[in-house]
């Protein structure tokens, strides 16, 4: 079941959010306000559900392998948006010629 809600993680991280702030209270244990995981659920997703990963399962320390997944996380997240304005940009450059 474990391995099944990180696949699904990993295609719809704004769902698995959501459904897991409804369900669990891992965003309670794993932050001290509600401003973070909403700025996250909007800006960074996957950086969002790997602090949460880490805090909960490394005794609320960001160290070691836990530190590498959040570190790609974070790569992944501004991957994208870097891709969408480079994106944004040529289309905008397609039609003014």
């Amino acid at each position: 079941m474990g391995c099944l809600f990180i696949i699904i993680a990993l295609a719809v991280p704004r769902i698995v959010m959501f459904v897991a702030f409804l369900t669990t209270n891992w965003f309670q244990r794993a932050f001290e306000t509600r401003l973070w995981p909403l700025l996250g659920f909007l800006f960074m997703p996957y950086t969002t559900l790997a602090y949460v990963a880490a805090m909960l399962n490394n005794s609320h320390a960001l160290n070691g392998s836990w530190l590498v997944l959040f570190i790609a996380a974070l790569v992944v997240d501004i991957s994208h948006w870097g891709g969408g304005s480079r994106s944004y940009r040529r289309r905008s450059s397609r039609r003014k010629a």
